[in-house]
């Protein structure tokens, strides 16, 4: 007999092209990691290290499913990412040996509520509610890490058909092993934990209804209508 006193929630999983389905444990995710998306907005990359933020697993949007329109937002932007999956548990990670820590990747949405975003900055209060919130990490499927390059590749988003956003694996300012190995000696990187790598320039407004289609060459694709 149980002692739990709810039941427990569920574990949120990613679909792989291996056939089985991947656990998620948690989300990390790095920002203004290319510099012409730091520089739209407002910032220099030349001067800053990786900084990291959270999304909790159950954002997540698999298979892909719709994506409800969130509440509490009139400017819902989009940012079309790498996404690294840990398959192997380590801290303080040496970056020439990073990329033994990664089971997979996938081509992964950071959907943002942008106007609360810049309020929390102007108030200098955290962002959690606009990058946390319910849904806003739709994923596709994850691919093993064998045969992936993740230094090299066209990143591009099309919405309803349209180039919306476009960049290159190339242009990232830290490198995925570059990403890991910081973010190993904050916490211990544990099988399950998701790291979204950030976004090329031109992220922008998406409207109600919109069809999203987020692809990596060599990775894969995300795809998801906001409902």
């Amino acid at each position: 007999m149980s002692d739990l006193v709810i039941p427990a929630p569920s574990v949120p999983t990613l679909p792989t092209s291996t056939g089985g389905r991947f656990p998620v444990r948690r989300v990390f995710c790095v920002g203004r990691n290319y510099a012409a998306h730091a520089r739209e907005m407002g910032h220099d990359p030349d001067r800053e290290p990786p900084f990291f933020f959270t999304k909790p697993a159950d954002a997540i949007v698999a298979d892909d499913a719709d994506t409800p329109y969130p509440t509490e937002t009139e400017r819902l932007e989009h940012e079309v990412e790498l996404v690294v999956a840990i398959g192997t548990a380590g801290s303080d990670i040496d970056p020439a040996h990073a990329l033994e820590h990664v089971w997979g990747y996938a081509v992964g949405l950071d959907l943002t509520r942008r106007d609360l975003q810049a309020e929390a900055k102007r108030l200098g209060r955290p962002w959690d509610m606009a990058k946390g919130f319910d849904a806003s990490a739709p994923i596709g499927t994850l691919v093993p890490a064998a045969g992936v390059d993740p230094t090299a590749g066209t990143v591009e988003l099309r919405i309803d058909g349209e180039i919306a956003q476009t960049g290159d694996l190339a242009e990232q300012i830290w490198s995925v092993a570059e990403v890991i190995a910081p973010l190993s000696r904050f916490v211990r990187l544990e099988p399950g934990d998701l790291v979204m790598t950030g976004t090329p320039e031109g992220v922008g407004r998406i409207e109600r209804g919109a069809l999203l289609e987020g692809e990596i060459v060599g990775v894969g694709r995300v795809v998801t209508r906001v409902a």
